[in-house]
């Protein structure tokens, strides 16, 4: 990570549910970084001293299952990455972040971030119902890997992955996801990935561009969700 920044919008998880007249102690607190695409900003197993904070780009969240790697999430402009990292006497992250663009984020050390949580209920309710949406997607995924088979997996994801990162004039996912990536995120190989692709293109159901999708035919592609 390199140098300190000096703007900010406000617009992130925490100045939006924090108290305007907080805005100032967060500016003197935050630290704002640049990142490379590529570049791991948090490390699975190391201290957690703070969460971050997208200002700009998009980051993957992930985990080490051996030698595989699980996507839990992709977090983008204004979401709180290395909550997970909070509890405990000795924190430690539970996950990695890797930047999938050039990103700009925000860094608050936890010490302040608790000291927001206890005098803002906004912002303390808004991490409770954060917290509660993470555990229902995990749950589900979780359930997908059992009953799903990995076209269904792969179809459920193509709807999250529109609902969260929504899509561009010509309809297509605003995300440039490699298969390999992909494949971690849906819960299988590159192989069967790319495979199920193909067959989900020649069927017509979606359309695939420069690692860009869109969703062709969305009735057949939720039939697949729920198969």
């Amino acid at each position: 990570m390199s140098k300190k920044l000096n703007n900010c919008d406000h617009f992130c998880f925490m100045c939006r549910h924090a108290g305007r007249d907080w805005w100032e102690n967060i500016d003197i607190r935050r630290q704002v970084i640049k990142a490379k695409k590529g570049q791991q900003i948090i490390n699975e197993g190391e201290e957690a001293i703070g969460v971050y904070f997208v200002q700009e780009g998009l980051v993957k969240v992930h985990k080490r299952h051996g030698d595989k790697e699980s996507i839990v999430r992709f977090a983008n402009q204004g979401e709180i990455i290395g909550h997970r990292g909070m509890p405990g006497d000795k924190p430690i992250f539970p996950i990695s972040a890797t930047c999938l663009e050039n990103c700009v984020l925000c860094f608050v050390p936890f010490d302040f971030f608790k000291k927001l949580l206890r005098t803002n209920p906004a912002l303390t309710y808004a991490m409770l119902l954060f917290y509660a949406d993470e555990l229902q997607l995990s749950e589900r995924k979780t359930t997908n890997q059992v009953h799903l088979s990995v076209k269904g997996r792969l179809a459920w994801s193509f709807f999250q992955l529109e609902e969260k990162m929504g899509t561009d004039n010509e309809g297509y996912i605003k995300l440039m996801l490699s298969k390999t990536d992909l494949a971690a995120y849906v819960g299988s190989t590159y192989e069967s990935v790319y495979r199920m692709m193909t067959e989900l293109v020649t069927e017509g159901v979606i359309e695939s561009v420069d690692k860009c999708v869109k969703i062709k035919d969305r009735a057949k592609l939720l039939s697949y969700s729920k198969s």
